[in-house]
């Protein structure tokens, strides 16, 4: 195709809003009018579905759940004026609790002012929120955000090295719905002994984000915890930054959580009309289907072309395959659906693997997010007329024409600007996209049974573990290997994972076990020692 008629094609399908300041060009897609025009009868139905769940639908049949994060950018559409009174009290209630600790009205137990904020969650709980303050934080933000987003205990340690002294004025916000989530849960205990360690009441420093009667919201009740604002069993953990789990961060943070919501609300309002190429979500919706032909049988690649998005790409995976990987569809039938999301920021993958992307198997599709102003302030010219933005674009436009002519497809995204107004674009954007895809392809996108699946089978390696500990510990000075441990607690079965746990157990100091080697690390004993 010549560049002439690329140029046609891209007036003909690019999207424009200038309310939004957002652009999509889709012309780097192969599809035809004739695609479309087939597509529409599944996109209309797409609309409806999209409809009756703002209108309280159960859209989580599974669960029997309304589905409602888009409530929370607009209170009056939800289907309760208690709902509604719900949503509207607890941004209030964000606004205030935040005033208060940035102006000194709630401090730490020694009348320290806050000037950190530790999030304690994991998923949903903590990509929202990470990427909204690597997005739009500033140097001069009134407090620092850090995380544990994890169950890994050096990297709790590497945390709290990092706020070190200033623990004591450091608050800590225990996000987690049912208030069970083991991660969570155990980054809650670590930082419980290490505000006692320094002679801190972890209570007097701490802030629950859960559900109603949770066990989060039972002990922080208990304990007298500073506050604590609620989760709602119809906003899913990758659906709800705009709920307390990230707007109460970002406000702590000295983020404009009222751009982000507006900026969501409006993006809200764009995607709602019932003509697809006027619908910037269903446009990207059709061209998911269009190019894994409604199956999965391409990944998406996701390159910002931009440092303060570099972890949209981490927060889309969460919300597309958790919401778009499922075994059943709504019919009861195997179908395996998904689409895989990866990638990195521009023009760092210039250095990576954009090689492959151009000249490797082509199992993918690219969309391209690129922001039209660089800086604040005006740049420097590092080598004639050009800036270092100008080389930013210029790597984003160069590889956007390679993979073109090596038959790669690509969309690409365009933003004016990163502040929190784009930033609730984004959100609520992806968001629903990937409503309609999973409507287009017929399947619940808001429940997850595979990570149920997952949690399901860590507990039972936790119950093996203290099987094979308590044997150890009830044999003291006596070494057996996997095998002998296996058959003692009867579970022969599993005996690869009673060695695994009896090698980490030997490498960590508090289990008090010592390894002995045999002719193979396998066949290696293992003894406590007490």
């Amino acid at each position: 195709m010549k560049n002439t008629d690329y140029w046609k094609r891209y007036k003909k399908y690019l999207y424009v809003s200038e309310t939004l300041g957002l652009m999509i060009d889709i012309s780097r897609m192969k599809f035809t009018d004739a695609y479309m025009k087939k597509m529409e009868p599944l996109v209309q139905k797409a609309f409806d579905d999209m409809q009756k769940l703002e209108s309280g639908a159960i859209a989580n049949p599974d669960e029997g759940r309304m589905v409602g994060h888009y409530w929370l950018r607009n209170a009056a559409l939800a289907p309760d004026k208690a709902i509604t009174s719900e949503i509207e009290d607890t941004l209030s209630a964000i606004k205030e609790f935040s005033h208060a600790v940035h102006t000194g009205k709630i401090v730490s137990e020694n009348g320290a002012t806050f000037k950190n904020v530790l999030v304690i969650g994991i998923g949903g709980s903590a990509l929202g929120p990470q990427f909204a303050a690597s997005a739009i934080g500033t140097p001069n933000d009134p407090m620092t955000v850090y995380f544990f987003d994890n169950t890994d205990p050096d990297g709790m340690d590497f945390v709290l090295g990092q706020i070190n002294q200033t623990l004591g004025q450091t608050l800590s916000l225990v996000i987690s719905k049912s208030g069970s989530t083991l991660e969570t849960r155990n980054g809650m205990l670590e930082a419980k002994r290490a505000y006692e360690s320094m002679g801190l009441n972890f209570a007097k420093h701490a802030v629950a984000v859960t559900g109603k009667d949770s066990k989060l919201d039972k002990i922080a009740t208990t304990e007298g915890w500073l506050k604590r604002f609620p989760m709602w069993d119809w906003v899913g953990g990758r659906t709800s930054e705009t709920s307390a789990v990230g707007l109460l961060p970002a406000a702590l943070q000295g983020l404009d959580i009222d751009s982000i919501l507006k900026g969501a609300r409006q993006c809200d309002e764009a995607t709602r009309t019932r003509n697809p190429m006027e619908n910037p979500s269903a446009i990207l919706a059709l061209m998911w289907h269009y190019a894994t032909k409604g199956k999965g049988t391409k990944d998406m690649v996701i390159l910002p072309y931009k440092d303060r998005l570099s972890l949209f790409t981490k927060y889309l995976q969460q919300l597309i395959m958790e919401s778009l990987g499922k075994e059943k569809d709504l019919d009861g039938n195997i179908v395996h659906q998904g689409i895989s999301v990866y990638g990195n920021k521009g023009s760092t993958d210039q250095h990576a693997y954009i090689q492959q992307l151009r000249d490797g198997v082509n199992n993918f599709f690219v969309t391209f997010v690129e922001v039209l102003k660089d800086r604040e302030g005006e740049s420097m010219f590092v080598e004639g007329d050009f800036t270092t933005g100008d080389y930013l674009s210029a790597f984003a436009l160069g590889t956007r024409s390679a993979l073109t002519g090596s038959d790669r497809e690509s969309m690409t995204i365009t933003i004016e600007k990163i502040d929190a107004f784009s930033l609730g674009i984004l959100i609520a954007l992806y968001e629903r996209a990937v409503g309609f895809y999973a409507s287009l392809i017929n399947i619940n996108a808001y429940h997850q049974p595979g990570v149920e699946a997952g949690k399901k089978a860590a507990g039972s390696v936790v119950t093996l573990q203290h099987a094979v500990l308590n044997h150890l510990k009830c044999n003291k000075g006596k070494a057996f290997s996997a095998d002998e441990t296996a058959a003692a607690i009867e579970a022969v079965d599993d005996a690869e994972l009673v060695f695994k746990i009896l090698l980490r157990a030997s490498h960590n100091a508090e289990r008090k076990i010592i390894i002995k080697n045999g002719k193979h690390i396998t066949s290696s004993r293992f003894q406590y020692t007490g």
